[in-house]
């Protein structure tokens, strides 16, 4: 796996970090997988963002303790898992670059999500800071192209759920579907910019379920 880029002397970027759930000692156990739901065809995958979407945004955490479950997240991973889509993670965690995160922070905090929702079937995440010249930092699509590759699902049948706009864009980038949910962070640009938004991870299931990418309302 790529080393992270150290302060005054970094490294080329590659690509992201990418961990595994149980299963990953079978990359594309889930490409089989074609359910249908009321509406269509079910997403092949869904990938969250993880601070400000999946759990309160602490900046630079590297505190596994200081990890909290945003309202609905763990209801709404949960009634994903439920119909057999595969779930994911997708972070830019910059820190690590600027060093102020290691790896085993990165780890200890993802090992903490993993333990309040389940282990997830795939993270991928980004160490880079915003100068590195890397193609995985969201809005880039590397990322979101990492997860599915890992997944055996294909962008256009993949969904992706974030708070601001380069969530979204990543989606985009890599012709995935974007949903976003709004914080207080989010500018009202972005929130202008999305093509689907929801009030919650909820009301995003809810969406993601009644349109699935590739099919129709």
């Amino acid at each position: 796996m790529t080393s992270p880029s150290t302060v005054g002397h970094r490294r080329p970027a590659t690509g992201p970090w990418l961990f595994y759930g149980p299963r990953g000692a079978r990359p594309h156990a889930f490409a089989s997988r074609r359910g249908t739901g009321p509406h269509g065809a079910l997403p092949q995958a869904v990938l969250f963002d993880r601070d400000g979407t999946l759990v309160a945004d602490v900046p630079y955490n590297g505190d596994p303790a200081r990890v909290t479950p945003l309202p609905s997240a763990q209801e709404a991973v949960a009634a994903l898992r439920s119909l057999g889509i595969p779930v994911g993670v997708v972070s830019n965690q910059s820190g690590v670059a600027r060093g102020v995160l290691t790896r085993r922070q990165v780890e200890s905090v993802r090992q903490r999500v993993d333990a309040l929702f389940g282990p997830f079937a795939v993270w991928a995440v980004c160490p880079h800071g915003p100068d590195d010249g890397c193609v995985c930092r969201k809005p880039a699509p590397g990322l979101v192209l990492a997860a599915c590759e890992r997944l055996g699902a294909t962008p256009e049948r993949t969904v992706v759920i974030g708070d601001i706009g380069s969530d979204i864009a990543a989606a985009r980038a890599a012709g995935a579907r974007g949903v976003l949910v709004p914080t207080p962070a989010t500018r009202p640009e972005e929130i202008a910019a999305a093509e689907e938004t929801a009030t919650d991870l909820i009301d995003a299931v809810r969406l993601v379920l009644a349109r699935s990418p590739g099919g129709r309302r």
